[in-house]
């Protein structure tokens, strides 16, 4: 979940460089992507067996994913909340970025997989 460590307050008064439209113009449609490729990528490793992954680690996978996805609506609703004048420092941002790219990685090896096996076996 996120912490209120890595919220900042924005003064929207003018005696600040950061503008609320700034913050609602990149901060929401990055939590809608962080939620977009979460929720894909929480539907493939559900419904698909990575083969060269242990079922254990696949599952853990999953259940990073569905913590980072709490942590994203936790923060999502605190940005509403607050009419839009909240940020999220980087360090609450950066591991679902990391966690995003190891999606992304085990997801392109799957395809890699399928894609030599279908080759194998074609039918």
């Amino acid at each position: 979940m996120a912490s209120r460590k890595y919220m900042n307050n924005y003064d929207t008064s003018g005696n600040s460089g950061s503008k609320p439209e700034l913050l609602e113009a990149i901060l929401e449609p990055l939590l809608d992507d962080f939620r977009y490729w979460f929720d894909r990528s929480q539907q493939l490793f559900e419904t698909e067996r990575m083969s060269f992954m242990s079922e254990v680690d696949q599952a853990n996978l999953v259940i990073r994913i569905k913590d980072a996805q709490q942590a994203v609506s936790a923060t999502t609703m605190l940005f509403k909340a607050t009419g839009k004048q909240v940020g999220v420092e980087i360090a609450a941002i950066a591991p679902w970025h990391h966690l995003l790219m190891e999606c992304q990685a085990v997801a392109m090896r799957f395809r890699q997989t399928t894609a030599d096996l279908a080759d194998r076996n074609p039918e």
